[in-house]
């Protein structure tokens, strides 16, 4: 990991020169750096991992990520000591036949992540420290998914696999079976197509600790575990949740509530939280393994960067980059 990470620092000292070249650092630590992330996911060895810097990739829909690869980007967000900013990609990841074992951090990512198709599983999946659309599973027999400090704009459908969804702000979280859904905060339940059903629709046998939910009442298709759900716990919402009745505004229990966004500030105003509700100790996003605001990937970040106008009497061209590791 040592070594990986020495050649990390190396290609990022070499994006000032290049800004959009891409390093796809191999199982054996060979490193081949790409033009594009579609070159770079086609042409990575399996196994490998991506390495993104701040700035802006294109992704092809029809690029399919269908061996093992951890795509790792600086940040999703724009607002950390990195010069060159949040990693963002535009368009959808789709990890098809192959692709087990992959992850996704660091990264701001303007579509959906797509898992499996309706022949192939994917499986050992983990998505962390990223803002996205959507997450939508494929295949019924995925598994062992792990979601963590995500913000997902839209929710997700997980097709009916046992996935663990902890420290996460989302939507609507549909089809889950012997997954773990803990300390999250659900915004709302919009779901991924558009529409308002409950918050936890079709998750059946799993445990469920530890969240935040808004409740529409019975007017508006029930509260939240019912018809399709079986959760694990002491109710419909699962153990220790906070529900907020229609009496009740995420303003009212949040610093600042600004929806599934980087700029909402979740830390629990009031008598919230068995009484340790300024540090979240127990409920909500901070609670539990934890969620850290700058969701840094464990990967150098450029901090400062200097590039000479021209080359010196000897012909080199003077680079001085300051480099900062997590």
């Amino acid at each position: 990991m040592k070594r990986k990470l020495l050649i990390a620092v190396a290609f990022l000292a070499t994006m000032t020169a290049a800004a959009q070249n891409i390093a796809a650092v191999s199982p054996s630590n060979t490193t081949t750096i790409f033009q594009s992330l579609d070159e770079a996911i086609v042409g990575a060895e399996s196994g490998s991992t991506i390495y993104l810097p701040g700035g802006g990739f294109q992704i092809k829909d029809e690029t399919k990520i269908n061996k093992k690869l951890t795509i790792m980007g600086v940040s999703h967000r724009g607002d950390t000591d990195n010069v060159d900013g949040a990693t963002i990609i535009s368009g959808n990841l789709n990890f098809v036949g192959g692709s087990s074992g992959s992850a996704v951090l660091g990264v701001y990512l303007t579509g959906d992540i797509n898992v499996g198709t309706e022949t192939d599983s994917v499986t050992n999946f983990t998505v962390r420290y990223c803002n996205f659309n959507s997450i939508r599973v494929k295949h019924r027999q995925s598994s062992g998914m792990v979601v963590n400090q995500c913000y997902l704009r839209s929710g997700a459908i997980f097709g009916n696999c046992n996935v663990k969804i902890t420290n996460c702000i989302c939507g609507e979280i549909v089809s889950i079976n012997g997954g773990t859904i803990d300390h999250n905060i659900f915004t709302s339940r919009s779901g991924p197509n558009g529409y308002y059903r409950y918050n936890l629709p079709e998750v059946n046998n799993s445990s469920i600790t530890n969240n935040f939910f808004f409740d529409w009442g019975e007017g508006s298709r029930g509260s939240n575990c019912q018809s399709f759900n079986n959760c694990i716990g002491t109710g419909s919402w699962g153990d220790n949740p906070v529900v907020l009745d229609e009496g009740t505004t995420w303003d009212d229990v949040f610093y600042a509530n600004k929806g599934v966004s980087i700029y909402s500030d979740y830390r629990l105003k009031g008598n919230w939280g068995k009484g340790k509700a300024t540090d979240g100790t127990d409920i909500g996003i901070y609670g539990g393994s934890g969620f850290k605001k700058e969701a840094l990937a464990p990967i150098p970040r450029i901090i400062s960067k200097n590039v000479a106008e021209s080359t010196d009497e000897s012909g080199k061209l003077q680079i001085v980059v300051k480099v900062k590791a997590k």
